[in-house]
């Protein structure tokens, strides 16, 4: 992981949940099983980027880690990303312990996890077939978004592709009081202990972008949008593929 420019965006700097408090990203694993169907969205990924065996991929923010451990059965390597060193140390046991349990003890071998993010994980070798971001654009604010897609573009071969999963808001910003209170309404019934304090903080400290500002920014850093997907007002997919 690169050193930052004392002008840079700091990645490391937490807003909400504790990445660096274990007990905390274990609550947070069992929350996002409750309000998320996670195999499901895995296996939405995985077919959409249609991967060869030889392919490599990376996760930037791989959290908790479910992702490399789907993955790594369709392609010859995944690498695993994330700027908090507790959650890279929660996923890679997550992933050892589970894959020895299946008897893939190979597959483990073939996932590297590193410390790093949109700003300061640093690329080494052949470029990339794919790389994958869930729920980790909106740290960001939207021109170091526009850095952080410029710089996976970067890491990606021609024709490489680029799926996002995130919150992007596509409901209409005049009924943002309605609409928030009616989303978290739906969410507290969901996960059954009320409205979710990380969904509250997104809301209210983080930097979630409307889709149209979005599709522009992730078009200006050379890709094209294969698919774009808006579900609830709230979240949106992005196939995207590196322009030739």
């Amino acid at each position: 992981m690169r050193e930052n420019p004392a002008w840079q965006y700091d990645e490391l700097k937490q807003i909400g949940t504790d990445y660096e408090d274990v007990s905390e990203i274990r609550a947070y694993d069992r929350r996002m099983a409750k309000i998320r169907d996670v195999r499901k969205e895995l296996q939405e990924i995985i077919d959409l980027l249609d991967l060869a065996p030889d392919s490599t991929i990376l996760e930037i923010g791989t959290g908790t880690g479910e992702f490399p451990i789907a993955a790594i059965e369709r392609c010859s390597r995944v690498i695993a990303a994330d700027v908090s060193l507790p959650m890279l140390e929660y996923a890679h046991e997550k992933a050892r312990k589970r894959l020895e349990e299946m008897g893939r003890v190979g597959d483990f071998e073939r996932i590297e996890y590193v410390r790093g993010g949109f700003l300061t994980y640093e690329h080494q070798g052949e470029p990339l077939d794919a790389i994958v971001s869930q729920l980790a654009l909106h740290h960001l604010s939207d021109f170091w978004k526009q850095v952080a897609l410029i710089r996976i573009a970067g890491m990606l071969k021609s024709g490489g592709k680029l799926f996002i999963r995130d919150v992007v808001y596509s409901f209409d910003a005049a009924d943002y009081e309605s609409f928030f209170d009616g989303y978290l309404s739906r969410m507290a019934e969901i996960s059954g202990e009320g409205a979710p304090q990380d969904i509250l903080t997104h809301i209210r400290d983080e930097h979630s972008t409307m889709g149209w500002i979005m599709e522009g920014m992730i078009e200006r850093a050379g890709f094209e949008i294969a698919r774009a997907d808006y579900r609830a007002g709230f979240i949106a997919t992005f196939l995207c593929i590196k322009r030739r």
